[in-house]
């Protein structure tokens, strides 16, 4: 009987715990979970960038490209750390962890302390970036370090762990991880997820790849960078609770998560209170009657039995609405079931409303205005946009042709439709909503009138320094095929010296950047189609 020699791994190959396939799918999990993790990093950064800078587009733009870019140059950095793939791999996964759970907070803290947050947004993308993109050529060579067999069967599996990892990232952000940790809290367990992946890889799989030295640093490293994901993670309510004050100022009292947005409520024993949505200024008590007298009065010059408001969900559009006696209904439709809630309970904005929620003649719908509109089949005789400001990304399709020509179908004859459509002090998107409008089959008045400088100092410091924006409010009321004559009724005595009806607009810029819309032609009512 002839003794076969017995065979042992190349020089090259890694003695495992388990069975090589074993291990190999092992590798394949890891892929999995840090692909996961990696992805809602990138969502993490453009969700807070957005609420924190605005125009979505913008934020996503920046956090993509940069990140696409820095995962090429992690690439091929990884090619320095192939030969001691193991070690790398666990560093890398242990500083992805610390940085990727962190950038939230960090830019959050940035936007509170600092008033920006847009260089910290690029440094994270790029180093989040090339972290991401060194971990599948490490990847590679440790899973090659198990078997060589079949090496392209090796990266097709490689490729679609990573490819299923990012789907079930990309879904559990918004589905799981936001709704029920919020942003901050999301991101630092995903930094713990993502740290416990890496470390049980290397330190239990490729145990024997690592001298003892090696074994006892990363296992440190990754306690240390677990602790302090925790410690972060107990301490964001206090965290939250000190950037709203220094956002805000000293006097938040009101400060909730709705399903749709953030609501923060700031007031005073000597001042009204001050409405905030994601960070904005939506309304400011001191001067609020200003903005909501000019956006209702002027519309409600002629037939008004039946109005119908969009947006608004502060009531106080429906407060100047309903001081018409002869207004027989009133329909609000509003995204965010929180605001009204909000404005129906809270006993300052009850009182800034004038409890216009227990008026009989209110009803309320909570619906996104352009789909409810799509729907609907009745008329009014008035349509008050008071929506979200045009220059917000989000926003935009409540701006446009499609929606002012189904606003059309919905408006009776002889109605009126009122639209905030920003600053004037932003003449390219304040005359694009005005082109819009007359794209869409309507005649135009432009108007505005300016805040207080009381309103404006009655604020936190930050939003004061904004002033000017928030000094000048840009208004549009419009009627098919006419433009209509502004007139300020008796109901609004404060009101008639503050309107200002001096606007002039370069008609050959609003033109060429009008929203033209992709309305299809069966959704146009002949009458609202030049």
């Amino acid at each position: 009987m002839i003794d076969r020699p017995q065979t042992s791994p190349p020089h090259d190959m890694v003695l495992l715990p388990v069975r090589p396939d074993s291990g190999r799918h092992l590798v394949l999990a890891a892929v999995f979970v840090c692909a996961a993790c990696g992805l809602v990093y990138e969502l993490e950064l453009v969700a807070l960038a957005t609420y924190l800078i605005g125009d979505s587009v913008t934020q996503a733009s920046v956090v993509l490209s940069v990140m696409v870019f820095a995962m090429g140059i992690g690439s091929l950095l990884a090619k320095r750390m192939r030969c001691r793939a193991a070690v790398g791999f666990g560093l890398l996964e242990a500083a992805l962890a610390l940085v990727g759970g962190s950038s939230a907070m960090v830019l959050y803290a940035s936007f509170a302390w600092f008033g920006g947050s847009g260089v910290p947004l690029v440094l994270f993308s790029l180093t989040i970036g090339i972290l991401i993109g060194a971990e599948l050529p490490l990847l590679m060579s440790l899973i090659q370090r198990i078997s060589r067999r079949d090496a392209d069967g090796t990266v097709a599996d490689l490729f679609a762990a990573d490819y299923v990892g990012a789907l079930v990232g990309g879904l559990a952000f918004p589905f799981l991880l936001l709704p029920w940790l919020g942003e901050l809290t999301g991101a630092l367990v995903t930094g713990a997820v993502n740290a416990v992946a890496g470390g049980a890889l290397v330190l239990w799989l490729f145990r024997r790849d690592l001298t003892p030295r090696w074994r006892t640093r990363l296992l440190t490293l990754n306690i240390l960078v677990v602790a302090v994901l925790a410690g972060a993670t107990v301490m964001v309510d206090d965290f939250e609770r000190a950037a709203r004050r220094a956002v805000y100022g000293s006097d938040v009292r009101v400060a909730v998560r709705t399903g749709v947005q953030e609501v923060v409520v700031t007031d005073g024993p000597s001042r009204p209170p001050d409405l905030f949505l994601n960070g904005r200024l939506k309304v400011r008590g001191a001067d609020e009657h200003r903005y909501h007298e000019a956006l209702v009065h002027p519309a409600m010059r002629g037939p008004h039995e039946r109005v119908l408001i969009l947006g608004g969900g502060d009531g106080l559009a429906a407060r100047e609405v309903l001081r018409y006696a002869d207004v027989r209904s009133v329909t609000l439709v509003e995204l965010d079931p929180g605001v009204v809630g909000l404005a129906r309970s809270d006993p300052a904005l009850v009182a800034l409303n004038d409890d216009a929620y227990d008026d009989p003649r209110m009803r309320v719908v909570t619906a996104d205005a352009f789909s409810w509109l799509r729907e609907h089949e009745g008329t009014y005789d008035v349509i008050v946009c008071d929506l979200p400001d045009p220059g917000i990304t989000a926003s935009t399709k409540l701006y446009s042709q499609e929606f002012y020509g189904l606003a059309g179908r919905v408006l009776a004859d002889g109605g009126r439709l009122v639209v905030h459509a920003g600053p004037t002090g932003r003449p390219h998107t304040y005359w694009t909503v005005d082109a819009t409008l007359r794209a869409a089959g309507f005649g135009t008045t432009a108007y505005r009138v300016r805040g207080s400088e009381a309103g404006v100092a009655g604020g936190p410091a930050r939003f004061r320094a904004g002033a000017d924006a928030a000094m000048d409010w840009g208004l549009l009321i419009a009627a098919e095929g006419h433009a209509p004559q502004l007139g300020i009724g008796a109901d609004a005595p404060r009101l008639r010296s503050e309107v200002e009806e001096t606007l002039t607009q370069d008609t050959y810029a609003a033109e060429r950047t009008r929203l033209t819309g992709l309305l299809p032609s069966t959704l146009v009512h002949p009458r609202y189609t030049r």
